[in-house]
């Protein structure tokens, strides 16, 4: 058995048919009974770069004992043309995060995975400082512990006032070093005390990691990038599993839930296989 943290998080792979387009990371979320796949929206799809997958694969471990027992769980994104996940939506636009609901039934009985859950998300921003030490759980690259399929993990440390949208957007500012491959990754901190509601996962979610963040001007020949990245706010993980019924909850990103956008057009193409997200 290893750390639970690690047993958070899933490399995902997107399918256009058969065909690979690209890998990315994504992490268990759970809600009542039901479990949700986190990850950037910008994985499920994404206009600007002609990627439009049709279903989505992660690697499950089978045995708490032999970690090198797995088997892919494939999910299809659209039923009867309307996309499975949700996304969300606010001032600023479109928010990089999306979930979609995995049916437990449908896992493999022996299916070894542990889930987030709203405990593990702040409450109170005031205990959060410019310069806490973070940890991004991902697939960098697609790069893991092949024999084990464990993810990697990279240090980071927040970068901007925490609990303020910066620029407007519903997302705060790491600081760590991130390649491709890292987006939905889960941006955690080491959760202070002991707290029972939080189990064998002593850890807050604080964000979901979406991109690395660069100046436009800058002089490549002259300056290194920035090292900084947007991690959209982890709450909106409130929005997003919330059922109908349900009273609303605040959230740092201010967004609404809204069922994702229609099918593609078959004209829609797709990235290049083997590229990463």
């Amino acid at each position: 058995m290893t750390e639970p943290l690690l047993l958070t998080a899933a490399q995902i792979t997107t399918f256009d048919g058969q065909r690979v387009l690209t890998r990315s990371s994504g992490f268990f979320f759970e809600r009542g009974a039901r479990l949700y796949l986190v990850t950037s929206r910008h994985v499920l799809i994404d206009q600007p770069s002609g990627h439009y997958p049709d279903r989505i694969e992660i690697e499950l471990h089978l045995d708490a004992a032999d970690l090198a027992r797995s088997t892919g769980y494939s999910v299809l994104l659209y039923r009867e043309g309307r996309a499975n996940w949700r996304q969300g939506r606010d001032a600023g636009g479109e928010v990089d995060v999306a979930t979609i609901e995995i049916e437990r039934a449908a896992l493999p009985p022996s299916a070894l995975l542990r889930a987030f859950t709203p405990a593990h998300l702040q409450a109170s921003l005031d205990e959060i400082e410019v310069g806490t030490a973070l940890l991004i759980v991902g697939f960098p690259l697609g790069f893991h512990d092949t024999l084990h399929h464990l993810p990697v993990v990279r240090r980071a440390a927040i970068a901007s006032a925490f609990g303020l949208r910066f620029q407007g957007q519903g997302f705060f500012l790491t600081d760590a070093r991130t390649h491709r491959g890292t987006s939905g990754a889960p941006v955690v901190m080491r959760a202070p005390g002991s707290d029972a509601q939080l189990g064998d996962l002593p850890w807050k979610l604080l964000g979901v990691h979406s991109a690395r963040l660069d100046m436009l001007t800058r002089d490549v020949h002259q300056d290194e990038s920035l090292g900084l990245n947007c991690a959209w706010y982890a709450d909106i993980l409130l929005t997003l599993t919330r059922d109908a019924a349900e009273p609303d909850e605040p959230s740092l990103a201010e967004v609404t839930a809204e069922a994702a956008v229609d099918t593609p057009s078959a004209s829609a193409t797709a990235e290049d296989p083997g590229t990463r997200r």
